[in-house]
Order: C-alpha cells, then structure tokens, then sequence
C-alpha cells in the first residue's frame, strides 16, 4: 500500500482480558480519556498518538468484546483482526501467559498470517521471566513469529515490543519531496455520499461496491486529474454489514476516519443537508481539527432541501454553532447527484491547499504582532505583564507559528487567540488551523 504520508497506524487484537486497556493506558500515558482542551470534541478512547524514540504513530484499539460463549469470542476476534488488517500498518496480536495458547487465538492467528500484514505478537502478564519463559515459547506455535514477554500492567518488555513495531514502519517517507499531488479524504456518516461523490468527480463508477454481505474494502486511493492538476482521493466508505451493533460501525467508521485523515492534507467532510449536522459529524470534524488538517465541509443533497433567501444563512449559522472549535472551515453545499457546484468544490480544495501549506516571512509576522500588542496590550497577573519577543513560523500543514514570551503562564488562551485573528486578518488562512507553539526566553537585560 502506498502510504507515503500520514503517520502509521498500529492495530492491537485480542481475546477478552488479555490487557488490552491496560496496554493502551500504559503507552497512551494517563491522558487519554481526558477531554482535549478544544470545546467540543469529546475524545473516545479508541485511538491515541504514540511517541517513542522519535517516531508517532496512531494506535487504535479495534474494540472490546463481549465474553459469551466461545463461539462468539472468535467472531467478535476476527471482526476485529479484520478492522486492523484493513486500517493498520502494523498489528500487535495480544495474548496471555496466564491462560495459555487457547484455540480462539490458532483461528486468528491464521487469519493475520494470511493477511500478510506485519504481526507482532505479545505475550502478555509476564511479570516474571524466570518464571513464565518455557510458557512463553509455546506461544511460536501459532506461526507467526517470535513472541515478544511483556506485562502491560508493570510495564515491562515495552520498550522492546514498540523497536520492534517501529522497525516495520520503513524508513521515514522519502515519497513525500516529490509527491505535490493534493490529497484530499472525503470523510462522513455512512451512506451520505461519499463514494456517489467521487464516482461524479471522476466522472465514472469506479467505486461502486458489491452489495454481497461482508464486502469490505480498504480505503481507495483515487487519483484525480483536474484541469490539468493531480489530486488524490481517498475515501473511506467501508463495511456494508447487515445486523451490526450501532457502536461497533461507529468505532469502525472512527478508525476508518483517523486512517483517511492520517493520510490526507485536506478533508472533505460530507454533511447530509436533510439531516443537518449531528453529534458524529462533529466527532469527525473533531479527528481532523485535531490533527491539523485544512478542512471544507461540503453540504450534500443540497437539492433536496427547500429554500428561500434565508436558508443559506440560517444553515450555516447551525454548522458554525455545533462545529464552534473550527470557525476557519470553508463552506460549501453541493449535489453529488446533480454534480451541483463541483468545480467550485475543486477551487475551495486548491485555493484552502495553498493556504495549509503558506508560509509568513518572520518580518511581516512580527510587525503584525507588534501592532496586534499596541491595540491591545497583553494581559498581566500579580504585578507581571506578558511580553512577547518575537514570532516565527516554525512549519506547514498547519501552519505553525512560535512566540518567545517572558512567561508562559501569563500567556493566556485568548490572547493567543487574539494574536491568531490578527493573523488571519492579514492573511486570511481560510480553511486551515493554525497551531501556535509559546516558548519562554529570559529578558534580554
């Protein structure tokens, strides 16, 4: 699979308490049920980025199980190894020393071998080497690989568990310098769109999706040639799966989200215009804001809403209400039937790339501070004003700005976000976050 951009994504499977959470706890650190201090986006915990030794990468947990009978406990597992071996990089296929190599796990363990995907195999709850080692060996019985000693709860054997995941994340992407295709993930609800989207886009049904049950896919890279410019597609458009649990298709449609956007620079997020904007398209908006991507919400079934004078107005002053966190997001309501409004839909993806990827000269950045500081001075706390240095911008995608202050405590969230408008006013930014990173300097005396 070309995956030249985005981070990895690293899937964890397994049989009911095999420590699961407690492994995700112990890499994700304390922090990741805690809300994110962006209002409205509540975070579940089915993803969290990883850092060790200097490279990120996603780790999605593909879902609890109901421990029923046996039976059910493999086909909730292999539901499971499906989801990772359609979204991830990597899989790490836990196990447990305590209970032994258990007959659920020989079935799965066929199933990732076949995948062909990297499996790295955890031998869970040894705390004690000497002790649990000749039943740690039995564990290469499932042919595949060699099993890696760890106990999550006491967090030993990490360490060694996460070289070696990294080890199959190839070298960092070269592809990058020379890839200046746009890459653009349409993400949404299931069954608002997305796929009629780009099969209008390309003017072709290339995407259609047989309606056998238990077709699944994985998300589809379609280049597009627009007035002579490349771009990428991808679409997550997924499972087709009668009888499924709602909570499992919304964890599905999370991770099969965070995959896309992962990989994109821009996302596209479909809205259905009869249903308004609902609480899982702000989750949606909520992965991408969090990751940094330029965002345009694209207002579909346009054609089928009733309007008069006011309707555009009103719509919009609704999404901006629910999606407050990105006021920065572009606008736009199209008809995948009809094609409505398609070409306008590639000059906002052209016109929002560019403004993801500008970069500010440091001068006219520090002259719009300054001015922004003389209009309003900035806030002080016990006798101590905040003073502000200098800026830079640091980085693209999202455009990454550094302001050396002489306290970091005095530089509050809303003057930074005072800062941030003046910015926007001078360069519009439209359709792009932009991320402020403050750093502390001593007085120059």
């Amino acid at each position: 699979m070309s995956r030249s951009k985005g981070k990895p994504i690293v899937a964890v499977v397994g049989r009911p308490n095999v420590g699961k959470s407690t492994l995700f706890n112990a890499l994700a650190g304390q922090k990741i049920s805690i809300v994110k201090d962006t209002p409205g986006i509540t975070r579940d915990r089915i993803y969290a980025d990883i850092n060790w030794l200097g490279r990120s990468f996603t780790l999605i947990d593909t879902g609890g199980i109901e421990p029923d009978s046996k039976d059910v406990i493999l086909s909730q597992m292999r539901e499971q190894a499906e989801i990772a071996i359609n979204t991830a990089d990597v899989i790490i296929f836990m196990v447990d020393v305590r209970q032994g190599l258990v007959d659920a796990d020989a079935k799965v363990a066929d199933m990732l071998r076949r995948s062909q995907k990297p499996v790295i195999l955890a031998v869970n709850k040894v705390d004690n080497v000497n002790k649990y080692m000749a039943d740690v060996y039995e564990f290469y019985n499932l042919g595949i690989g060699d099993p890696h000693p760890i106990s999550a709860a006491n967090q030993m054997g990490l360490g060694d568990m996460l070289d070696e995941v990294i080890a199959h994340f190839g070298e960092e992407s070269q592809e990058e310098e020379e890839d200046d295709k746009i890459r653009v993930a349409i993400v949404g609800k299931p069954n608002v769109g997305k796929s009629s989207l780009i099969n209008k886009m390309l003017g072709e049904n290339r995407l259609i999706v047989s309606d056998v049950a238990g077709t699944t896919r994985d998300a589809v890279d379609t280049p597009i040639t627009h007035n002579g410019k490349e771009y990428i597609f991808i679409d997550t458009a997924g499972l087709r799966r009668k009888n499924k649990i709602k909570e499992d298709l919304e964890r599905y449609m999370i991770v099969r989200t965070v995959s896309a956007v992962e990989r994109a620079d821009i996302v596209v997020l479909l809205i259905d215009a009869v249903e308004g904007v609902t609480e899982q398209d702000a989750k949606i908006a909520g992965i991408a804001h969090e990751r940094g991507k330029a965002v345009i919400i694209a207002v579909n079934k346009w054609d089928a809403i009733e309007k008069n004078n006011k309707t555009v107005k009103e719509y919009e002053s609704k999404i901006r209400e629910i999606l407050s966190y990105m006021p920065y997001a572009e606008i736009t309501y199209i008809s995948a039937l009809t094609g409505q409004r398609l070409n306008k839909l590639y000059d906002l993806i052209d016109m929002v790339a560019e403004n993801h990827a500008m970069r500010v000269a440091t001068g006219v950045l520090n002259e719009i501070m300054a001015e922004a500081v003389a209009l309003q001075q900035p806030p002080s706390d016990k006798g101590r004003r905040l003073k502000l240095f200098y800026i830079t911008q640091a980085a693209v995608k999202p455009p990454t700005f550094v302001i050396f202050v002489n306290d970091k405590n005095l530089m509050h969230f809303s003057y930074t976000r005072y800062i941030e408008n003046k910015i926007r006013e001078a360069f519009g930014f439209k359709g792009t976050p932009l991320k402020f990173i403050i750093r502390e300097r001593k007085e120059n005396k």
